[in-house]
């Protein structure tokens, strides 16, 4: 088993030979080798781990996606009031540096919710994420957005940082795992897994989100990343109509699901710490493009998907010789250049894309996360509720 086969099975992610050579090189730099060949010969189950820790994404900030938080608190007060028996279960994987668990018992406390009605347990597969997750220590990055009032109620500032009180730590349980193997012993009322399905393959994804199914009470509600939602309501679940909030539950009988999408390969963006794919595509109002535009275009995909970037582009620009107004062009080739860390290129070709096809959703997804990552919170906003609406008018108004 190569390099690539070891840290795709050992994380779940959809790894190109590139994101794993980068990697490799990263490491070597880091231990002061040269040799790829004596290393890779050497590979410990430890040194394994620490390849890993070069691939997994523990990137996060408190109330990401602050509605999905308001949801979660009125759902359990709900429950709560209607009589709910033993504590409420929630989970958090991954749960990066603890950031999306310690905001949900902040938010819980702020609602007035008794520590003892509720246990958050918080699982990731990184253990430097989850040693920075124990420690609670977080600089200004981990807060994003104006309101920072609660900030001061539950924060220390030391130094540059900031530090989370004991009272909010103790609400919150970490263990290492990765999902595909996780089993819990009693089901969670509560699941958040939020922007972690972008990083697998297809067969992946659904093998993840039959493991989330059953991590989940019958009643649980789940909260994923608006990306993923599609990816859920292929495979048995229904989106709830709460804006911003991307819940969902199982398929109810008489819910009609999402359409099926395409089925083909995803193509993976291999920059420097995200492996991120190309969902299948969804068009509202775009019309069918000729035969030979159509084989060019799957011609593309097909080198893309392969990591052959200079080929899948000069294919691309071929398609676009003949339909200057082809959006699936100029998304691929967004795609390419992300691979290419070209993230600049990346979103003036995604751009382009949306100018020509408002309601590509994944050109509108790819567009909130490059903006979130370069700090943009408005924009991505922006993008965010684009892409919603865009969704919710391809389910046709079966959310339920």
């Amino acid at each position: 088993m190569n390099i690539r086969d070891q840290l795709q099975a050992a994380t779940g992610l959809n790894l190109t030979q590139l994101a794993a050579d980068r990697a490799v090189r990263r490491r070597l730099g880091q231990l002061g080798m040269a040799d790829a060949a004596s290393y890779l010969g050497q590979l410990s189950g430890a040194e394994l781990n620490a390849l890993v820790e070069l691939v997994v994404v523990p990137e996060s900030w408190m109330f990401r996606d602050a509605d999905a938080f308001r949801l979660a608190v009125r759902v359990v007060r709900e429950r709560l009031a209607a009589g709910a028996g033993a504590p409420l279960r929630i989970a958090s994987v991954p749960c990066a540096g603890g950031e999306e668990p310690y905001s949900m018992a902040i938010a819980l406390h702020q609602g007035g919710v008794s520590p003892g009605a509720f246990r958050i347990d918080a699982y990731d597969l990184s253990a430097r994420a989850l040693e920075r997750a124990r420690a609670a220590r977080y600089s200004s990055n981990a807060f994003r957005g104006r309101n920072h009032a609660w900030r001061e109620r539950y924060f220390s500032r030391v130094g540059d940082e900031f530090q989370l009180c004991e009272e909010i730590r103790s609400q919150v349980r970490f263990s290492q795992a990765n999902l595909i193997d996780l089993v819990a012993e009693t089901p969670y009322d509560l699941v958040f897994c939020r922007n972690l399905l972008i990083y697998f393959d297809e067969a992946t994804t659904s093998a993840a989100i039959a493991r989330l199914d059953a991590l989940l009470a019958p009643n649980g509600l789940l909260f994923a990343g608006y990306a993923e939602v599609p990816a859920f309501c292929r495979n048995g679940f229904s989106a709830l109509r709460e804006a911003g909030a991307f819940a969902l539950q199982r398929q109810q009988p008489g819910v009609v699901p999402a359409p099926p999408a395409a089925r083909r390969k995803r193509l993976v963006a291999a920059a420097p710490a995200v492996a991120r794919p190309l969902a299948a595509p969804r068009t509202l109002t775009a019309p069918a493009p000729p035969p030979d535009v159509a084989s060019q275009l799957a011609q593309a995909r097909q080198l893309a998907d392969q990591a052959r970037f200079g080929p899948a582009a000069s294919a691309c620009q071929a398609v676009l010789a003949l339909a200057p107004d082809s959006a699936e062009a100029y998304f691929i080739l967004g795609m390419i250049s992300e691979c290419e860390c070209k993230s600049g290129v990346a979103d003036q070709y995604w751009r382009r894309c949306i100018y020509l096809q408002p309601d590509h959703y994944e050109a509108l997804c790819h567009l909130a996360l490059l903006s979130e990552q370069c700090g943009n919170g408005p924009q991505a906003a922006a993008f965010k509720r684009r892409a919603a609406r865009v969704y919710q008018r391809q389910l046709g108004g079966s959310i339920q």
